[in-house]
């Protein structure tokens, strides 16, 4: 049973382990242009980031009463969060908003500022939620996001 043991775990230690992430277009959903039903990744450094908000540098609220402008300092936020664990956005595979007093014309304001960040053709999953309140009035949304680096990446540090 030892060897049995040893030669598979040899056996894994040989086999390289990159990165292998999936966007998936299931038949029987819905196709979007804009984000994938399924993201499939393995193995490699998970990252999650926290909900972002429209804060500049000093923490001070980017474009009150603004979506756009808004918009453009979380995505420039998770930028800046995604490259601080060695990652791009071409590594997130989830994201998550939560949009104060959602209504649905916000939506290309929003797909405008997305798609000038995340890679439009293998996008991550994503998720949109109205909400009628987020921590401070000031702020229009947040969005927080995951992403997964390859192995291979991420061992050269």
């Amino acid at each position: 049973m030892k060897t049995i043991a040893a030669i598979f775990l040899a056996v894994i230690g040989c086999a390289p382990l990159t990165a292998q992430t999936e966007f998936l277009k299931p038949e029987g959903l819905a196709p979007s242009p804009s984000y994938s039903h399924v993201v499939v990744a393995s193995p490699g450094k998970m990252i999650f980031i926290a909900g972002q908000v429209a804060n500049d540098k000093q923490g001070k609220v980017v474009g009150k009463d603004d979506l756009k402008a808004q918009a453009t300092q979380v995505f420039e936020n998770l930028k800046t969060a995604l490259a601080a664990a060695g990652a791009t956005f071409n590594d997130v595979v989830k994201i998550n908003w939560y949009v104060k007093g959602y209504k649905p014309e916000y939506l290309p304001t929003l797909r405008e500022v997305r798609s000038a960040y995340v890679n439009k053709d293998k996008p991550p999953a994503s998720t949109l939620v109205g909400v009628a309140a987020l921590f401070q009035d000031d702020y229009l949304l947040e969005v927080d996001a995951i992403a997964v680096v390859p192995e291979k990446h991420h061992r050269k540090k």
